[in-house]
């Protein structure tokens, strides 16, 4: 039903499709810890009396915070007239509300009057009496401190005394102080209340991280060049890899599967595949991704790896240098893994008797089972509940989830609210390369973070979209994980690039979203596909023990580094919603700022101004929106770029030089008005 002050159009606001009659119709929308984040609404009224709206948030205490008022915000079409915003921030991890107050503004409805009508001289006594009241009821309200009250008192006598010059009257009653307190203290008549509408609060892990994928059998594996001979890594040599990774500033550390590898149909190099029966050699390691052997399943290391001691040990060091333990969570089987035999039920039974394997026409993994969520449903939730809390009791509390638009979206709904019902700081990252409507709705019931197409977006029309879109359209569904590299994503754009092109990722990824993502040997610059054409490494390590020199000089490690310092040392690249794209000239060239308050009041301010061409220089103006930055029009200000050390002035139009070697200015504002 509407409300005597209708509230329409409430953003943001999830709704979760068919639910239980007890449940609620909603879904909570996404924050994180310390992130502010926008609330929109359509409010009016019929007539031309004013109105007010505040926002109010409720936290998991039950305690109402104060008020934020919102604002109108400019029309761009006749769908956005009566459009109002205000930001909003929660101080505590858990499930929220928010709910929008408006009402009729009778002291607004008299200062618009007022001011036309004694200016005119039309009831010019009226008018003061008709103000005295209001300020009458602002008192007896009695929540005003001694010095507002003294501020409203004067406004009283002010309009209550005929003898002083109607202007001087009129000024007392339009001053500043006033206003600021009438602002703090509204009469709100005719108050509607529309919501409450969840939100769920997460910590800031969910929103800000930097992460590093490695697969630990490579980390310290040998090659003996005599014998051909490879040697695997263990999680005690992959431990030894941790200070490099977190000395290029990384926070998770991301790791593939580390279960058993099933010997049935194994792959063997660049995704080798033997005739059906025919035996895979002994120096097959095969796909992680192929879970389950004699040795074990899911809540099972592969015993080259080590124990699960060893992942404990690994998990412990990672801690102690501010790393965090990402493990993988794919939910799929080798023909001999456990469940298999124990649990045929579990899976797809073709006419001929035999288990259906996977496939992605044309694309076929013989070397893995598909698990069939629509057979025994409840059985297979609860052994996959069980092996989650297993990682989580060994250390583990991010999942980096393979393959989730292949599963049920109830089952991740579920999942992962018995999750969070317990351990709300375990997280959960969707690697969920798929269509919107999955991406997007895998987000909305549970997902903390999604990977995106942020991989294939390399031409300046579509990364300008592609980040208005997650900073601005589907933030409150979605927090986007922006890797520039995966085990099985190997963009042209790096393939053909060279460095310059690594640089351009590197900075469009760790600059524009608050988490982002590199695997293992971008630092290094590998981009040899398997054949023309392709995305997948050659000699990916999805197949094989990869053995890096990380000795080598590596250009790029000192480059990554300083990509992460700067963020760290910016609150502002630390948000997502923040995102404002600016204009330049150049069709290869993207600009855009990111601002944040700080306690005190003053601001961090980050200007980025990127080339998209890894081959040749690039000159552009840009053209500053001063508005979005906070600036007034006419501004200069000085900039310092972070990756160069150079230092200018700069003002809403400025000139840039941009070539591969050094792709970006990465600004902070120093000085401004």
């Amino acid at each position: 039903m509407v409300g005597r002050i209708p509230v329409i159009d409430v953003e943001p606001v999830l709704e979760a499709g068919t639910t239980h009659p007890t449940e609620s119709p909603r879904l909570p929308v996404k924050a994180a810890l310390g992130e502010p984040f926008p609330v929109r609404a359509t409010v009016f009224r019929e007539g031309h009396d004013r109105l007010g709206a505040e926002v109010v948030l409720t936290g998991p205490d039950g305690v109402r915070r104060p008020p934020v008022r919102m604002r109108p915000l400019p029309a761009r079409d006749r769908f956005t007239v009566d459009r109002h915003e205000a930001w909003v921030c929660a101080d505590a991890e858990g499930p929220w509300t928010f709910e929008i107050q408006a009402w009729s503004d009778p002291i607004a409805t008299w200062e618009h009057a007022a001011g036309i009508k004694i200016r005119a001289g039309i009831d010019v006594e009226l008018m003061f009496a008709e103000g005295r009241l209001l300020l009458d009821r602002v008192l007896a309200a009695g929540a005003l401190s001694s010095a507002e009250e003294a501020t409203v008192r004067a406004a009283v006598t002010a309009a209550e005394d005929a003898t002083r010059p109607v202007e001087a009257r009129l000024a007392q009653l339009e001053s500043p102080e006033l206003a600021a307190v009438l602002e703090a203290h509204p009469l709100r008549d005719l108050l509607t209340v529309e919501g409450p509408f969840p939100v769920f609060v997460d910590r800031s892990r969910a929103l800000f991280g930097s992460w590093y994928e490695l697969f630990p059998r490579s980390e310290g594996a040998t090659y003996d060049p005599a014998t051909g001979e490879v040697t695997s890594g263990t999680f005690r040599t992959a431990a030894q890899r941790l200070p490099a990774v977190a000395a290029m500033g990384f926070d998770v550390v991301y790791l593939p599967p580390i279960h058993p590898i099933g010997e049935v149909n194994r792959k063997g190099p660049n995704n080798t595949v033997l005739p059906d029966g025919e035996p895979s050699p002994p120096d097959w390691t095969g796909s992680p991704w192929a879970i389950g052997s004699r040795d074990g399943g899911h809540d099972a290391v592969h015993p080259d790896l080590g124990t699960i001691e060893d992942f404990d040990a690994f998990v412990a060091a990672a801690r102690a240098l501010d790393l965090e333990v990402a493990l993988d969570l794919a939910l799929q089987c080798a023909p001999d893994h456990p469940w298999v035999a124990a649990h045929p039920e579990w899976f797809t039974t073709r006419a001929d008797g035999s288990i259906a394997y996977a496939e992605n026409p044309p694309k076929k993994y013989q070397d893995i089972y598909p698990v069939n969520f629509d057979n025994d449903p409840a059985g297979i939730s609860a052994e996959v509940l069980r092996v989650v809390r297993h990682w989580m009791d060994h250390g583990v509390r991010i999942f980096r989830v393979d393959n989730p638009h292949t599963k049920p979206v109830a089952f991740w709904q579920w999942l992962l609210a018995e999750v969070r019902r317990t351990d709300p700081d375990v997280l959960f990252l969707a690697e969920a390369f798929t269509k919107p409507p999955m991406l997007q709705t895998l987000g909305a019931v549970g997902f903390h973070q999604s990977y995106t197409y942020f991989t294939w977006r390399t031409e300046k029309v579509d990364v300008e979209d592609y980040l208005r879109e997650v900073s601005q359209e589907s933030a409150h569904r979605i927090r986007p994980n922006f890797f520039v590299n995966t085990p099985d994503i190997l963009h042209e754009f790096l393939q053909y690039g060279g460095t310059g092109a690594f640089r351009i990722r590197a900075v469009l990824a760790s600059m524009s979203s608050p988490s982002w993502g590199m695997y293992a040997g971008y630092e290094l610059g590998e981009h040899v596909a398997v054949r023309p054409g392709s995305e997948e490494y050659l000699d990916s390590e999805k197949y094989q023990i990869r053995v890096r020199d990380w000795s080598a000089p590596s250009p790029l490690t000192p480059y990554v580094t300083r990509l992460n310092e700067i963020r760290r040392a910016h609150p502002a690249l630390q948000l997502l919603r923040n995102l404002r794209l600016h204009s330049a000239e150049d069709d290869h060239v993207v600009c855009w700022s990111k601002t944040a308050t700080l306690p005190g009041g003053s601001s961090d301010l980050v200007i980025v101004v990127l080339s998209l061409d890894p081959h040749q220089v690039r000159e552009s103006m840009v053209h500053l929106d001063l508005a979005a930055l906070g600036l007034p029009p006419g501004s200069s200000f000085t900039v310092h770029d972070e990756l160069s050390e150079a230092t200018w002035t700069w003002d809403e139009h400025n000139y840039v030089r941009l070539d591969p070697a050094q792709p970006a200015h990465i600004l902070t504002v120093k000085e401004h008005p």
